[in-house]
């Protein structure tokens, strides 16, 4: 889950595994593989960095800086 702020300044968590895409035009929308969209505060970058944080805890990205050449 990653935390994110409604316009009117609500948080709320929401699946990263739910995102389909998000785009900035101007305000950022996040639409769902279901396809609902949501308008957030946070922008597209900041976003993105929660939702590679977000894989990285579950180990499916490498955390960041860290080269995995050994097994």
């Amino acid at each position: 889950m990653i935390r994110l702020t409604r316009l009117n300044n609500s948080e709320f968590l929401l699946n990263a595994e739910m995102i389909k895409f998000v785009e900035s035009c101007p305000d950022t929308i996040i639409t769902l593989i279901n396809c609902e969209t949501l308008m957030v505060r946070e922008t597209v970058d900041e976003v993105v960095e929660r939702i590679m944080a977000y894989h990285q805890t579950k180990n499916i990205l490498p955390q960041r800086g860290i080269i995995n050449s050994e097994f």
